[in-house]
């Protein structure tokens, strides 16, 4: 059955056209798969009887939720699913392989560097101190989903360097492996945009959103073990959170 077929013939007067046809074009990116088409913006005017202004802003503001993807000359599509950041300290192989989607990486440096000054400070060492430095491309069934750097003291992991990385959760290899224990970890999330190499590693637009998480892994003492950074694309990654208020 085509999407227009899936669509109800007319709006109500009991609520805002807008609102109306936000809510129908909701239950019908609900019902397709990703990839799909939506009707055109023409189309969805003339059967509803609304300005087309109207019409392209509630598939802007989709467009702007992830919820649907603008192919410029060819029109709007269903958007992939969003993946949604696990409440608990995991491994971005552990977050993919619990959605059902499997794990990947393509490593795109790995080697002993010398600390800058922000790695430094994050891992409380000295600047210049060396440094296991891990560059990857972390993808989802394929398709890129994050850019990650880690970062970890070479005196303790320098074997790291040379470890086959390519299809393997930095997590377990370093529990496995070194014998690491890294119960909590401190984090901060940014929004940022995705622009020059970053997108074209990320195969994205320069420009499009991201999500840019700082993690510092810390010991069963609170001490740094690790420093991360990654760049998620904002199209297909989202934070949930489950807040308790205090009386």
């Amino acid at each position: 059955m085509s999407p227009r077929a899936e669509l109800p013939r007319k709006l109500s007067r009991r609520s805002p056209k807008g609102e109306q046809l936000r809510a129908i074009l909701e239950d019908l990116i609900d019902a397709l798969a990703p990839g799909d088409p939506l009707p055109s913006e023409r189309e969805l005017a003339e059967r509803y009887d609304v300005a087309r202004m109207t019409v392209r802003a509630e598939i802007t503001a989709l467009a702007a939720e992830g919820r649907v993807q603008r192919v410029q000359g060819r029109g709007t599509f269903v958007a992939e699913a969003r993946v949604a950041q696990a409440a608990a300290l995991s491994s971005f192989t552990e977050d993919m392989r619990a959605r059902g989607l499997k794990p990947g990486s393509e490593v795109l440096g790995q080697g002993v560097v010398p600390a800058d000054d922000l790695v430094a400070r994050r891992l409380g060492l000295d600047p210049g101190t060396d440094v296991v430095r891990v560059r990857r491309v972390r993808t989802a069934d394929g398709e890129p989903m994050a850019l990650e750097e880690a970062f970890l003291p070479a005196d303790r992991f320098g074997a790291l360097a040379a470890a086959d990385l390519r299809g393997a959760s930095l997590f377990t290899v370093l529990e496995e492996r070194f014998d690491a224990r890294f119960p909590v970890a401190d984090q901060q999330v940014v929004a940022v945009e995705i622009v020059g190499e970053d997108a074209n590693l990320l195969r994205v637009a320069p420009g499009r959103a991201g999500l840019k998480f700082h993690t510092i892994l810390l010991d069963e003492d609170e001490r740094p073990l690790a420093y991360a950074w990654s760049l998620f694309r904002g199209d297909r990654y989202e934070i949930r959170l489950r807040q308790e208020r205090r009386p």
